[in-house]
């Protein structure tokens, strides 16, 4: 299956743009036009499961992404991850990191993440309320822990709809057509030579804030931003300043030497 996705731009250079687990490729709707009027062949797709991909059997998202990316004729890419997204992002560059040519990753997960007693309460939380059949509830308690205080209401809908719609498709999806784990480990993320951006949000889950630390001592090229402004999405809470910064990090990691 090739991947749900957008493509605007015409430049030498490839950028994907992933999603958050809460979220779909209308996520980066400022990011996208902006690194195209910028000068990069722009690509956002939706992973399966979400937006107008469709579950239909067993699959390893990374490779997901290198299909497309092969499907585009794509050798290689920068990649831009928000939240899981990163963690695709981050499995795909370590599987393949001839292919990456860069890695922007906004409050990311990463390989081998062990939750917080806070954040497995949290899922506790949204397992309850789904069990319950409360998926209205489910959604709001997404979009009030994941929004940081810059978001506004046309951010919260946009999230409250893109959340609703991966429950909508993914809580029917049977067993055996469950995500494979591509078996990255934290121990193979050195190998990402590639420059690498790690953002942090300043009200995001503590969980998140960690995985930047570690993932900046981690990647031999990376380097840490601290918003002290962003929650969990920067990109839907300041779309245009996200915007901004990308370009300018894709800029400096993709100039000839």
């Amino acid at each position: 299956m090739t991947l749900s996705h957008d493509l605007a731009g015409t430049g030498p250079s490839t950028v994907v743009l992933l999603h958050s687990g809460v979220c779909d490729r209308r996520m980066w709707d400022v990011p996208f036009s902006a690194l195209a009027e910028a000068g990069h062949r722009v690509v956002r797709c939706d992973l399966r499961g979400y937006g107008e991909t469709p579950i239909d059997a067993p699959h390893t998202h990374a490779e997901d992404v290198r299909e497309l990316l092969d499907h585009l004729g794509a050798d290689r890419a920068a990649v831009v991850g928000s939240s899981f997204g990163g963690e695709v992002a981050l499995e795909f560059a370590a599987r393949h990191p001839g292919r990456v040519s860069a890695l922007a990753l906004l409050c990311s997960g990463m390989p081998g993440m062990e939750p917080s007693e806070e954040l497995r309460a949290w899922g506790g939380r949204e397992r309850d309320l789904l069990v319950a059949g409360d998926v209205d509830a489910a959604v709001e308690l997404n979009v009030d822990t994941w929004l940081g205080p810059d978001a506004d209401e046309k951010a919260r809908a946009l999230v409250r709809e893109m959340q609703r719609h991966v429950f909508d498709v993914q809580l029917p999806v049977p067993d055996e057509h469950a995500p494979v784990d591509p078996g990255v480990t934290k121990d193979e993320l050195p190998r990402i030579q590639a420059p690498a951006l790690v953002v942090s949000g300043a009200h995001d889950v503590p969980d998140f804030r960690a995985v930047a630390g570690e993932l900046t001592a981690l990647l031999p090229a990376a380097r840490r931003l601290d918003l002290d402004w962003a929650g969990h999405l920067p990109a839907l809470e300041r779309p245009e300043e996200t915007a901004r910064l990308l370009t300018a990090f894709l800029a400096e990691a993709l100039a000839p030497v």
